[in-house]
């Protein structure tokens, strides 16, 4: 990575899949990552699907369908009661049904990310809206009101709470009411178990997880990228304050690197320089998303920013969690003119990985950076004001950005 971002790189060294090895010379797995790690679900754990995958077929088409008579997003397997599948290997179109529901899900949820996928070869784009569909319902579960499905899994299940008690026991004291807590450490831990089909004989009967797992079965995704981004979320949960830039890093790595480093290798790429520069992708655009929701995030009594920078231009967190009149305050200007500087050297290290892509996968990373370059000259230009009301791109703003991207990106040399 280059100049401060390489400085600051704060690099993971273990993987939820590592074992803890007994040699001196061999780095130990974190105690949280080892609990975490053991999260499986197997068959003999599971009640499995009690018809076949065939006959499960015969049902008909609208057994396959993704979007229903009102035009909502319905699950084609949403009325299997059971979590995982009886068969070892699920017909194409099944498979192909699962994709379905991922595209039209991030078409529904993130049309701005969808808009930028939509160029990308159709094997890659289906496979990068499975990863994004992944993403977005953890993130629904640890920041919103959505409540995921696994068939036979309980919050008050002797393995739910044994696992959130020795999360609790390393992490300490939630962030959250304990009611919410419980629920939602309870159906990120099931999430996780999802996950390991993906990587397991058995196959989840959630399609977003079957897409997903004929997604790293294709492009040979490592799991501990997912499993960090899950871990992120639960850290949520236990953590409103960073004392230090090092500590805001390894949160966004989890949350933001960890995705930029699964889309490079659906996308390909031809040198080892472009995982350094997805990780600094990643923390490029999770800064900004912190400067830019500090007024959302302070009502929510969260702090993101950094508190020993925050300190060194005099503001508290009380500051902080004032609300608005933060944008008064003699030092924020100047805090935010440093922080976007940082921001600008990852963003500086981020756009480096577009030359290690081919033409055909340019674009939608390249307009993702574009909007958020956008954004953060926004803030700049407006001296840090993120208060007055919420920073972002008008629709021909985007329209036009988007135009200028796609022709910069597939037709000229970067």
């Amino acid at each position: 990575m280059k100049d401060e971002a390489k400085t600051e790189s704060v690099r993971r060294v273990d993987t939820a899949s590592e074992s803890t090895m007994s040699s001196e010379n061999d780095v130990k797995t974190p105690p949280i990552d080892s609990i975490r790690s053991k999260v499986s679900l197997t068959r003999d754990a599971a009640r499995a699907i009690s018809i076949t995958a065939l006959e499960t077929i015969r049902e008909g088409a609208k057994f396959m369908g993704v979007v229903g008579n009102r035009g909502n997003l319905e699950s084609p397997f949403g009325h299997i009661d059971a979590s995982i599948w009886k068969e070892g290997e699920l017909p194409a179109r099944m498979i192909e049904a699962s994709y379905d529901y991922c595209e039209e899900l991030t078409r529904i949820e993130a049309a701005n990310f969808y808009h930028s996928f939509k160029y990308l070869p159709s094997e890659v784009r289906r496979s990068i809206c499975a990863y994004y569909a992944f993403c977005r319902r953890a993130d629904d579960i640890a920041d919103g009101d959505y409540t995921d499905l696994f068939p036979g899994g309980s919050e008050d299940s002797f393995e739910s709470v044994d696992y959130r008690s020795e999360i609790e026991r390393i992490m300490g004291e939630p962030v959250l009411e304990r009611g919410a807590y419980d629920q939602k450490m309870s159906q990120l831990f099931y999430y996780r178990k999802k996950l390991s089909t993906a990587y397991t004989t058995v196959t989840s009967t959630d399609p977003i997880f079957i897409a997903l797992k004929d997604t790293v079965e294709k492009f040979r995704i490592p799991r501990s990228l997912l499993d960090d981004m899950i871990s992120g979320m639960e850290d949520d949960l236990h953590r409103n304050r960073f004392q230090t830039f090092e500590d805001l890093y390894e949160y966004c790595y989890k949350v933001a690197s960890t995705v930029g480093l699964v889309c490079i290798e659906i996308y390909g790429y031809d040198s080892p320089e472009a995982k350094d520069e997805a990780e600094a992708w990643g923390v490029y655009m999770q800064l900004i998303n912190i400067l830019r929701d500090v007024l959302e995030d302070s009502k929510r009594g969260r702090i993101y920013l950094p508190l020993d920078d925050l300190i060194r231009y005099g503001i508290t967190e009380k500051d902080v969690l004032a609300g608005e009149s933060l944008g008064d305050h003699p030092g924020w200007e100047p805090f935010c003119k440093n922080y976007t500087r940082r921001a600008k050297n990852y963003g500086r290290s981020a756009k480096s990985l577009l030359g290690r892509l081919d033409k055909q996968m340019r674009y939608s990373p390249a307009a993702m950076m574009a909007f958020y370059d956008s954004i953060l000259r926004k803030i700049a230009k407006n001296e840090g004001d993120v208060f007055t009301e919420r920073v972002q791109l008008s629709k021909p703003e985007k329209i036009g950005l988007a135009a200028w991207v796609y022709f910069r990106y597939r037709f000229l040399p970067v």
